[in-house]
Formats: C-alpha cells, structure tokens, sequence
C-alpha cells in the first residue's frame, strides 16, 4: 500500500469523524428546536430548526460523498443544496401564514433555545474549519455551519426585539432574513459545484 493510498484513507477518516459528529450536533438541535418553535410560535425558531435539518441532511450526503470520486462529491453537494432551497421555500410559505393569519411569538424561549444551538453550532464550525478550503462537500459543510452561527445569533436579537418591542414584526423579520441566508449559501455552492464540473469535463 502506497504512503498516499494512507494518506488519502487517513483524510477519509477524518472526514467521516467530522461529519458524524456534526450529524448528530443538528438532527438534536432540529428536535429541539422544532419542538421549541412551534410551542414558541416562533418563525425564527422553525426556520432555524428547518435549517438544522437540511445541515443534517448536507452531513449525511456528505458521510457517503467520503472516498467517493470527485464527481459523486459533486452530485452530493449539488442534492444538498436543492434539499436546503425547497426547506427555505417551505418556511417563507409558513413565514407567509403566520404574517396573514397572525402569531404570538414567546421571546424567552427564542432567547434561550437560540443560545443553546449557538453553542452547537460554534462547536460545529471549530469541527469543520480545518477543511473548509478541502473538497466540495466539505466546503458545502463549511458554509452551511457558518450560516448556522448567523441564523442563531439572529434568532437571539429577533427575541430581544420581541421582548423589548412587544411585536411579532421581529420574529417573522428574523425567519425571513435566515431564509436569505440560506439561499445564499445555496447559490455559492450551487456555483462552486458547477466551477468543478466545468473543470472535470476534458478540453478539447
């Protein structure tokens, strides 16, 4: 067996230890906070929820992109992303909803349970920021936990702004903006993923 054939299998399991442990990290944040929103009435707290679940579903993509060709790699970042857009899709409708027929959106637990995955999240973004420079997937995994940090700490100021303000306008203001995040993050990878697909093909 060659030193990089080790090498290679060595960077393999690596990545497959990051991933597992960020899977875990978001399908209990998902739990947590879906339970939360929806008692919480909070559109922040679903729409970071959603985004937990995607990001699980980005790391399970991911788990089996590992040791995959590059290609593989790259159908695996492009179905996560898609995973995420029809998620944010789903949540701007709800945003919607709750914009129409009104919500009374509970600060205090936006506050609290926000705190709590932004210590997941934290967690998440130390695991993967040595490979966010790495393949596809990983830098897909980079971005996502990146936005995660951001949806967090947003949903932390939405409910002080509930709290302080006594409105909704904050909570639907928050879940919103969490949706542009993500669909941002989805059209950087979206185009990263082309960038190496473009690559891959042979010149003429």
């Amino acid at each position: 067996m060659s030193d990089c054939d080790c090498s290679v299998k060595l960077e393999s399991r690596e990545q497959s230890r990051v991933l597992w442990t960020l899977l875990a990290i978001n399908a209990s944040m998902f739990v947590a906070e879906i339970i939360t929103g929806i008692i919480a009435e909070s559109t922040g707290l679903i729409a970071d929820s959603l985004d937990m679940l995607s990001d699980a579903a980005v790391y399970a993509l991911g788990l089996y992109a590992v040791g995959k060709v590059t290609g593989i790699k790259i159908r695996a970042a492009l179905l996560s992303e898609i995973f995420q857009i029809v998620l944010a899709l789903g949540v701007a409708i709800e945003i919607i909803r709750r914009l129409i027929w009104g919500s009374e959106p509970e600060p205090l637990y936006m506050i609290s349970v926000s705190i709590l995955a932004l210590i997941a999240n934290i967690l998440c973004l130390a695991l993967i920021s040595k490979h966010r420079d790495g393949e596809i997937h990983m830098r897909a995994s980079w971005i996502f936990s990146r936005n995660d940090v951001i949806a967090n700490t947003g949903v932390i100021l939405g409910g002080i702004l509930v709290y302080v303000l006594d409105s909704r306008m904050p909570d639907l203001l928050i879940g919103t903006l969490i949706i542009l995040v993500v669909l941002r993050g989805g059209l950087t990878i979206l185009s990263d993923a082309r960038y190496e697909r473009e690559n891959m093909m042979p010149r003429s």
